[in-house]
């Protein structure tokens, strides 16, 4: 199989571009879920941005990416899947995976490089999937 630099280059860089818009997980503990994501959150540089007896959410202020969690009903398009969490280095994925093995998370790929890629993949106490990675600087 041959291998295409050229593509995986515009790969890499649309990677750069995107953003993760706003996605909202699952909890069956507002409380415990709250301070699982707290940890990230604090980690990834952002605060609360929303939050009433259902939901919590963090992000920037005005602006529409974060995350969030809600109870079941709450938010009916809430179903599981993967969520990305990009940040700047590797150092912070490294340090996300441990913040979430320390709250209750469990850990399914340990950081490392995937390719164009550094990522780490953990679940929260939900078993919501999340995946910290960072472009790598190849």
């Amino acid at each position: 199989m041959a291998y295409d630099a050229g593509f995986a280059n515009v790969q890499v860089h649309q990677a750069r571009e995107l953003a993760t818009g706003f996605v909202t997980l699952g909890t069956r503990d507002l409380a415990r879920a709250s301070r699982f994501y707290e940890q990230i959150a604090r980690e990834m540089g952002i605060g609360r941005s929303a939050e009433s007896d259902h939901f919590v959410g963090w992000g920037v202020p005005g602006v529409a990416a974060g995350f969030g969690i809600a109870l079941p009903g709450a938010v009916p398009e809430v179903t599981r899947g993967m969520v990305p969490l990009q940040v700047d280095e590797p150092e912070q994925v490294e340090r996300l995976y441990e913040i979430a093995l320390r709250n209750g998370g469990a850990g399914e790929v340990a950081p490392g490089d995937c390719g164009g890629f550094y990522a780490a993949y953990f679940r929260d106490p939900d078993g919501n999937r999340l995946n910290a990675f960072c472009v790598s600087q190849h």
